[in-house]
């Protein structure tokens, strides 16, 4: 798959934080199954709780170094706390895994 930088993506002008994480993980499943991946390994690992944050900075590493898509793949800092609650909707043995705020913007 060819991945696009952000800044590539047909975001529409005013659109909300969470009308462009729907594109986003639309556009890109891998960056969610990846996600999916490395919580179910740290909960394996017996980590009842873990910062989303610690894994979409693992996950930068991943895609940009490991993968070798360099500095033009972006992960979006708006968009782990609606990874980590869509995670805990799908897979009800992960409610509560991530500690979640109220969002502000929808």
């Amino acid at each position: 798959m060819v991945w696009e930088s952000q800044r590539e993506l047909n975001f529409e002008r005013g659109a909300s934080i969470q009308e462009r994480w729907e594109e986003y993980d639309a556009t890109h499943p891998e960056v969610y199954q990846y996600l999916v991946f490395l919580t179910f390994e740290a909960y394996r690992k017996g980590f009842r709780h873990y910062g989303v944050r610690a894994m979409w900075e693992r996950m930068r590493w991943h895609f940009q170094v490991e993968k070798d898509l360099g500095e033009d793949f972006k992960l979006n800092d708006h968009f782990p706390s609606r990874y980590a609650r869509k995670i805990m909707a799908e897979y009800p043995e992960l409610d509560g895994f991530f500690e979640l705020r109220t969002l502000r913007a929808e």
